[in-house]
């Protein structure tokens, strides 16, 4: 019988959820930390703690008992991680990993200093020095730190924008000509070994900035499936620090493979992963934390996810369209458990499996067509 471990986790949304799903296969206990007493996490894992995840303090009290340590947000506590670190805890992702990419800018320099392929960009202090950096407009402007999910990132046409712009240190960053946006999931352990699963193409809803829907393998061409895998692994060889890496490219018109941003967790591109392949991202995190060989990422077949969003504002969560959705061969749906719904939160998933990209083209339309998280009327409420 393996010895059982503990691990804490630093949040307690969807993607602790997840983990912990994966997780109860095994003999480990899993305890969460988040600021929202009604967290996902908060009635499946072995112990769950209403906290401030910036609290350094609380951050090391809490995890105090623990033998791994690990996040499922960057928006957390490095200096803890730091001092956890340092009385012997494994922490992952490493804290020094997690401090470039909690601000974009530290992590844009740490492509270019590691000849890593992406887009021009300036750093700026404040939004009137946009006026200096006019050879990269039209650009996006995104906040240094504290944005997520599309929150923190704006378009700059031009200088009539700039009134509008953010304050604070930011990225001004050129804007590509995309073809498509791509995700590669890197997972990297201790030795430096590394599996690199096979390129998504994400498909993005305007309205709110998210991944509407994504869909693997991406539909291009061997050599750029190819590249992109080897330049998520060249991401993951410059940070040489083991986790898991979820890098987001941009495919350009022009044939350019760009670096946009890398996120050192779990990430939205890869739940698909938890049907469509060998060993899921949260399986692959598992065995991170517990020192076991890393998981097989091959493809069972086409695959995509769709983002179940909130629409209709804000109330107790009511779905419809679950029996049209599980009518469907191959179909998988995921609700993360969240007591509240709201326009633009994600409430959820759904996955399909499906032998041609065809069939995946029928399963997505059947799925946008049919399936909304809306406020429940009186009564007819879901446990999301």
């Amino acid at each position: 019988m393996l010895a059982e471990r503990t691990i804490a986790l630093l949040g307690g949304g969807q993607l602790g959820r997840m983990f912990m799903e994966n997780a109860l296969r095994y003999p480990v206990r899993v305890s969460s930390l988040d600021p929202d007493r009604e967290a996902p996490c908060a009635n499946i894992v072995d112990h769950f703690q209403h906290g401030d995840l910036n609290d350094t303090a609380a951050v090391v009290s809490y995890a105090a008992d623990a033998d791994v340590v690990g996040i499922e947000i960057e928006h957390v506590s490095v200096d803890a991680l730091r001092r956890l670190k340092a009385d012997g805890k494994r922490v992952i992702p490493d804290p020094e990993v997690l401090a470039t990419i909690q601000d974009k800018g530290l992590q844009k320099a740490f492509y270019l200093k590691h000849d890593i392929p992406t887009a021009p960009f300036a750093l700026i202090a404040r939004a009137e020095e946009i006026r200096e950096h006019q050879e990269l407009l039209p650009a996006f402007l995104k906040a240094r730190t504290g944005g997520y999910d599309g929150k923190g990132v704006m378009p700059i046409y031009g200088e009539n924008d700039i009134s509008s712009a953010f304050s604070g240190p930011c990225v001004l960053e050129e804007r590509a000509d995309i073809a498509l946006e791509l995700a590669v999931l890197v997972v990297r352990d201790d030795h430096g070994h590394q599996v690199v699963y096979d390129p998504v193409e994400m498909v993005f809803d305007p309205r709110f900035n998210l991944v509407d829907h994504l869909r693997a393998p991406a539909r291009v061409p061997d050599r750029i499936s190819n590249q992109a895998q080897q330049l998520a692994g060249r991401v993951a060889e410059a940070f040489n620090a083991a986790g898991l890496y979820a890098v987001e490219l941009f495919w350009t018109k022009g044939g350019e493979l760009l670096v946009n941003e890398t996120a050192p967790r779990a990430h939205n591109s890869g739940h698909h992963t938890i049907e469509a392949c060998a060993s899921s991202q949260f399986d692959q995190l598992l065995r991170l934390y517990m020192g076991w060989p890393l998981g097989d990422p091959a493809l069972r077949g086409h695959a995509a996810m769709i983002n179940l969003v909130g629409e209709g504002g804000q109330g107790a969560p009511e779905m419809s369209g679950l029996n049209e959705i599980l009518s469907l061969p191959g179909t998988f749906v995921h609700l993360y458990g969240k007591k509240e719904t709201r326009t633009g939160r994600k409430m959820g998933h759904v996955t399909v499996i499906a032998a041609d990209d065809r069939a995946l083209d029928k399963a997505i339309a059947v799925v946008k067509e049919h399936c909304a998280i809306t406020p429940a009327r009186k009564g007819n409420t879901i446990n999301t």
